[in-house]
């Protein structure tokens, strides 16, 4: 009996003791354990270009004689402007699809065989140009990569799409047959380089767009006279600058 009281006792004592023991021990601030910032997140973007441009090609030739091949002795020049929707992986790749207006006047060829039809002849082309885009950009004092982290950057890219092409030629004063106006669709593409700084939301950068057009004609004017004339392997070279914003 003496022992059940004993024990009692001893119990009685812990259970009245503990809480007392409990509220002497030091209280210690709870650890905040950060969450690990890999500085690598996507995010989309909306962009706007514009730019200046040198539209160089090597000649016009008419399928219905293979010998009537005329070399361009002048270049055109011009202007694009152009918008898109765009998407960065946060690791230096981004991906975007672009639309732009690209204009070039002067491109020209003269005709000097003795004909009635000889003079300088210039294009006037207008397109619209479609181009899905891939780029990398690198930090410019981090070769590695570039992820989105801000300040200076450069970066290369290429794109791959489709032109619809509206050319003029204004003929010379007295040409007996006018040169006329045509449409045609072909297939273009881009390659890209430049420099640029990130501010966060906002981005901004300038660099070279060489953009190829594989082939300009005026269709439907018919291919079998000599009106209708092929212009192949066009370039156009352009400085242009671009402003792109973040959505999230």
């Amino acid at each position: 009996m003496r022992k059940l009281l004993a024990l009692a006792a001893v119990g009685t004592a812990v259970l009245l003791g503990g809480p007392a023991f409990a509220a002497d021990m030091p209280e210690y601030p709870p650890i905040d354990i950060p969450d690990v910032d890999y500085d690598v997140g996507g995010s989309f973007y909306l962009r706007g270009s514009a730019a200046l441009n040198f539209h160089w090609a090597p000649e016009v030739v008419h399928p219905w004689d293979a010998d009537d091949v005329d070399p361009i002795v002048e270049y055109g020049y011009g202007y694009s402007w152009g918008a898109g929707f765009g998407y960065e992986t946060g690791t230096g790749l981004r991906f975007d699809g672009t639309m732009d207006s690209v204009e070039t006047t002067g491109l020209k060829i003269t005709k000097d065989d003795g004909d009635p039809d000889d003079g300088d002849y210039t294009l006037m082309l207008r397109s619209t140009v479609a181009l899905a885009n891939v780029y990398y950009d690198f930090g410019l004092g981090d070769l590695g990569g570039y992820s989105s982290g801000g300040g200076a950057f450069a970066y290369v890219g290429a794109g791959a799409g489709v032109a619809w092409n509206h050319a003029e030629i204004n003929s010379p004063l007295g040409a007996p047959i006018p040169v006329p106006t045509g449409d045609n669709v072909s297939a273009a593409g881009a390659v890209m380089a430049g420099v640029g700084y990130d501010m966060g939301t906002w981005v901004a950068d300038v660099g070279y767009r060489g953009l190829y057009i594989n082939e300009i004609n005026n269709s439907p004017t018919d291919d079998t006279t000599s009106s209708y004339y092929e212009i192949h392997d066009n370039w156009i070279h352009e400085v242009r600058g671009t402003i792109r914003y973040r959505l999230d």
